[in-house]
Order: structure tokens, then C-alpha cells, then sequence
């Protein structure tokens, strides 16, 4: 890693841990945190909480196969234990560097199974792409089916999405397509004159097989069954927190689902595990279905915190199962999934 790099991911770890923690300290000024020791040792249900926690395991273990399924289209066939150990060093890693991990996990299977790296990164593109659609198709249903309480959480935090379509006249929408047209010209034309656009070509030419193996999936139906065990997965891992705190134990299934929702679009800001901006978000719908602001912000706390803790000593489980791992020198043919 040359000087330069490492300055830039300096950099990108003091903003997203500035970032997190400015939210957070905003949040959290002026709350007794002793109310969150107290809900720890007197007022919380752990038998729900460690309920939970196999599903936070379950959610990265099918993704793992799922991308194990991924690879076989265009000739790659990692072990599934290195795949699934990947996903676990990656979530972990993440937590560090934001986004950081999609590449890591690559480099892992690269190192221990011989997986070329761009298709690697490919099928992780259109792995990002169809958990995008699956969390649009869930946020659109329950905006349908809760559209009061999505109303009045954008007025509540100020947010207006037709503010923000209508900074744009259809004149520098046009002026905004040439320059985009105009930009991705010149790198093309650079590429062509530069010595290594040859070997630039055949990283993308890698990438673009990773992308479109989701088209060349055996087994589609398996690969569906997968995405919907990771979501599902994802959500009770979730929902069955709420069961922990009297409080949030009687909201239901659409209070969970509404926070599940918001709490994953969330996370798309670049802040370690989504701290800061899914805590605002998931302590906002819970003040809407009537919970109190500082049993919110104490169930945010307890719940980010221990879900975390979960994927770092996941993290350090796979740190040391690779560390015992034997490399391969090419990628072997796996047992079929069943």
C-alpha cells in the first residue's frame, strides 16, 4: 500500500467515525446512559435477545453460499467454508473501514481458492444489485401498507423529496448527461493511449462476467430461496429484539417492518455498521408508534451494540479459521449444493 492510499483510507476512517459519532453525540446529549445500564441488568429480556443472534449468523452464512452459486456460472468454484468465512471477515472489516469489505472478501478468495478477483468483484456488483431490489420491493410495500406513519416521519425530520427533484431545470439535467457523456469519453480515450489498457481491459472484461453471472445461475429457484433466507434472516434478527423491552414488545410485526426498512436504507451512509444514521432512523419510527424518546434511544443503543459485538466475533472466528485454512493454487470443483 503506497502513501497515498493509505492516507486516503486515514482519511475515510476519521470521516465516517466523525461522521457516526457527531450523529450520535447529537442524539445522546443530554440522555442519562445510566438508563442503559439499568435496562441491561433489570428491564431487558435476554432469552429474546440471544434468540436473535443465530439469525444475524444465518443472514451472512446463506450469503455466502449464495455467492458460492454466483461464482460456478463463469468457472469459479470456491470451498464454501472459505466463501462464507470471507462474508464474516468482510462484515467485520467494514466496521473499520466502510465498504472496504466488498473487496476484501474478494481478496480472500483470491488468496485461498485462486478466484480470479474482478469476477469475484462482478458478482458482488450484482449481488449489491439485487439486494437493492429486494430492499425496494420491501420498502415500497410497507410505505403502501404504512404510509401514515412514512408521512409523518418526513415531516417530522424535515425530509421533502420533491425539494430536491426541483433543484434541477430539464436544461442542466441535459448539461449534467454531456458532461457525464463527455467525462466517460475522455477515460476511455486515455485508457486506449495509456500502456496498461490492456490488462485494464481484461479486469473489466473480469468484471463484466462477475456482473452478468447472475443471468447463467443453475438452480435459479435455489438462488431466490437463498435472497429471501438472507432477508428473512436479516428481519428476525431484527424483529425479535423488540420482544427484549416491554416497551416494543407489544408494537407488532408493522412497527418492526417499518423500522427494518428504514434502518436498512440507512445504513447506506458510510458510517461504521450504519452508527448514527440508523439509530435516528429506527428512534424516530419508534417515537412514532408511541415509545417514549429515552426508552427509544436506549433500545437503539442495547440493539446496534450487541448486533455489532456479533459481527466482530464473527470476524475474529473467520480471522482464525482462514488462518488455519490451506491455500489452493486453483479452484477446485465444490460438492453440488443441494
Amino acid at each position: 500500500m503506497d502513501k497515498r492510499q493509505f492516507r486516503n483510507n486515514a482519511l475515510q476512517v476519521v470521516f465516517s467515525l466523525l461522521l457516526g459519532g457527531a450523529i450520535l453525540y447529537w442524539m445522546y446529549r443530554g440522555f442519562d446512559l445510566s438508563q442503559v445500564s439499568e435496562a441491561l441488568r433489570h428491564d431487558m429480556d435476554w432469552t429474546w435477545m440471544l434468540l436473535s443472534l443465530p439469525f444475524g449468523v444465518t443472514a451472512q452464512l446463506f450469503r455466502g453460499l449464495r455467492w458460492c452459486q454466483s461464482l460456478e456460472p463463469i468457472g469459479e468454484h470456491p470451498r464454501r467454508h472459505t466463501a462464507v468465512n470471507a462474508i464474516f471477515l468482510s462484515y467485520a472489516t467494514s466496521l473499520v473501514i466502510p465498504r472496504v469489505g466488498e473487496f476484501l472478501r474478494c481478496g480472500v478468495l483470491k488468496r485461498y481458492d485462486g478466484v480470479s478477483f474482478p469476477k469475484a468483484l462482478g458478482t458482488v456488483v450484482t449481488e449489491r444489485a439485487v439486494d437493492a431490489v429486494v430492499v425496494a420491493s420491501i420498502t415500497l410495500t410497507t410505505i403502501l401498507l404504512q404510509l401514515s406513519v412514512f408521512t409523518d416521519f418526513f415531516t417530522k425530520t424535515g425530509t421533502r423529496i420533491d425539494t430536491l427533484l426541483t433543484q434541477f431545470t430539464s436544461t442542466g439535467y441535459l448539461v449534467t448527461a454531456i458532461c457525464l457523456a463527455a467525462a466517460l469519453g475522455i477515460v476511455v480515450f486515455l485508457l486506449r493511449k495509456m500502456s496498461f489498457y490492456n490488462k485494464v481491459k481484461d479486469t473489466l472484461q473480469g468484471l463484466w462476467a462477475g456482473v452478468m453471472s447472475v443471468r447463467k445461475v443453475k438452480r435459479k429457484w435455489l438462488y431466490i430461496v437463498y435472497t429471501l433466507l438472507i432477508w428473512g434472516s436479516y428481519f428476525v434478527h431484527f424483529y425479535l429484539t423488540f420482544f427484549c423491552f416491554k416497551e416494543t414488545a407489544g408494537l407488532g410485526i408493522d412497527c418492526a417492518l417499518v423500522a427494518f426498512v428504514v434502518g436498512s436504507i440507512a445504513v447506506i451512509v458510510p458510517t461504521p455498521n450504519g452508527a448514527g444514521p440508523w439509530h435516528f432512523s429506527v428512534k424516530t419510527m419508534l417515537i412514532l408508534y408511541g415509545v417514549s424518546s429515552d426508552q427509544a434511544l436506549s433500545f437503539v443503543l442495547i440493539v446496534h451494540t450487541l448486533q455489532t459485538l456479533l459481527v466482530v466475533l464473527l470476524g475474529f472466528y473467520a480471522w482464525g479459521a482462514l488462518s488455519l485454512t490451506r491455500r489452493q493454487a486453483t479452484p477446485v470443483q465444490t460438492e453440488n449444493i443441494p
